[in-house]
């Protein structure tokens, strides 16, 4: 698997999260079985087989956190610079057919989140967007079309 680059806030948030799934929800599964291990027959028990499949999602949950954790690489915030769009990067754009200004940070795929103006380095946007400087005008084909952008503002 390759490099998955996240902040030192991103990477504590994935460690606690292991943490909560690890030493809460993986005993309160155990103990949902064995209470339902507990009532009799397992060949007709809609709880021990819905315990049973719970478990089964957390392990998987818990192990692709490992494997992302496995695979963290922090970014060293003091070397990020605003010549051109990267990682960490918050840019404003602007959309030129709409005239629409958005801003948005550039941030790994476990850090994303649209609410927050956090745009995943793997979308659509954030790859047209990487290695370009402020005044530079991208096309990027989203689900519902192409659109094209235009570079306002590169900070961190």
């Amino acid at each position: 698997m390759a490099a998955i680059y996240m902040t030192e806030d991103g990477y504590k948030k994935l460690m606690e999260e292991l943490n909560r799934l690890e030493s809460v929800e993986r005993p309160s599964i155990s103990k949902q079985i064995a209470e339902a291990r507990d009532k009799g027959d397992l060949s007709e028990n809609a709880e021990y087989d819905a315990a049973k499949e719970a478990q089964g999602m957390l392990e998987m949950k818990i192990s692709q956190l490992k494997n992302t954790i496995a695979n963290a690489r922090m970014l060293d915030e003091s070397k990020l610079n605003t010549s051109e769009v990267q990682i960490l990067n918050t840019v404003k754009i602007r959309n030129i057919t709409t005239k629409q200004e958005m801003t948005y940070t550039i941030v790994s795929e476990s850090e994303a989140n649209l609410k927050e103006k956090k745009l995943s380095v793997t979308t659509p946007i954030a790859k047209g967007l990487l290695g370009k400087k402020v005044g530079d005008k991208v096309k990027v084909t989203v689900p519902n079309g192409n659109i094209e952008l235009e570079i306002m503002e590169i900070s961190i």
